[in-house]
């Protein structure tokens, strides 16, 4: 299905609402989901380029879509020009826009030479967007980074206007650097940033609530404010609901249900819909249940049909 130029989304004055690449998580069921209630955009989780192009196996479980799921943004970890442009030709039909990881705080993804270690590598970054733009010959694609910040902001500033004088479409920072964890997200960086390029810019970090998402662009002008645990624990978070409503939980079991989404992912998922809005006790029988029945069982039985209860509004 071919979609419009996603570039339109940021021109309409609003903040585009976004789901985050997330290893096992953001996937086809989950962006179903997500899309259901007021998400404008979702990311593929990482997939490793060379992987990609080196595997059919690896392209068929790494990356599945159906017509419904757009606009979507196919997201790789390269450390090599040709290779991120040759993966980024063959998702292309079927896709949005790709990005290249420039965030990923992992050892393993640092030790490739993937993720966060990027960020101290401006010229590579440089050419790998260049590439990419050079080599996809679909009009309108999209080429994007998300990256960490510096110590030194000076340094991020600089790679982002190298990325965009190569030709980056937009450029999502997570307020952090790569030591950084659990640290406050740092709004001051983000909005420097912002002030840097002219290309929209997107925030991620801390956004666990629409209030957030408000908050996050009235601090820092961003265009857009990505989620990533926030919407794993409550998926109707852009569309104002404080906590997951029943609805959204039931929405979940028949998408996975219908797609036939793995067990585990399936139960996964769930145990985070649900950790806020059940005990210890319940977390600990509903964590133990194997087989899709079980779990359909207990979920009517402690929380009945949508039209018994509201978890949450």
């Amino acid at each position: 299905m071919e979609t419009n130029n996603i570039m339109d989304m940021f021109e309409e004055g609003k903040v585009l609402k976004i789901c985050a690449p997330m290893v096992r998580y953001s996937k086809l069921p989950f962006r179903c989901l997500v899309r259901r209630y007021d998400c404008d955009i979702c990311f593929t989780p990482m997939i490793v380029a060379a992987d990609f192009m080196r595997s059919n196996k690896a392209r068929d479980s790494e990356f599945t879509t159906n017509d419904s799921d757009r606009p979507l943004i196919v997201q790789f970890a390269s450390s090599d020009a040709q290779t991120l442009a040759d993966a980024a030709c063959v998702v292309a039909p079927f896709s949005d826009g790709v990005d290249l990881n420039c965030g990923c705080p992992q050892r393993w993804a640092m030790a490739e030479g993937y993720g966060a270690c990027l960020i101290n590598k401006p010229d590579l970054v440089r050419d790998m967007v260049r590439l990419v733009r050079n080599q996809v010959a679909k009009p309108n694609y999209s080429t994007s980074i998300k990256i960490r910040i510096h110590k030194d902001l000076r340094r991020t500033v600089d790679l982002c206007q190298q990325a965009e004088a190569a030709g980056a479409s937009w450029i999502t920072v997570h307020g952090r650097t790569a030591d950084e964890r659990h640290q406050p997200v740092n709004y001051n960086a983000i909005q420097t940033i912002k002030d840097s390029v002219s290309v929209p810019v997107i925030a991620n970090g801390d956004v666990r609530n629409l209030r957030d998402v408000e908050a996050m662009h009235r601090l820092t002008g961003v265009d857009g404010v990505m989620a990533a645990r926030g919407l794993l624990a409550n998926p109707a978070m852009f569309a104002g609901y404080e906590g997951t409503p029943l609805q959204c939980v039931w929405d979940w079991v028949d998408i996975a249900t219908e797609q036939g989404t793995p067990f585990t992912c399936f139960h996964h998922h769930l145990m985070y819909m649900l950790e806020r809005v059940s005990s210890q006790p319940e977390r600990k029988v509903f964590n133990s249940l194997y087989g899709t029945a079980a779990v359909i069982d207990y979920l009517h039985e402690t929380y009945g049909p949508v039209q018994d209860c509201g978890m949450s509004t």
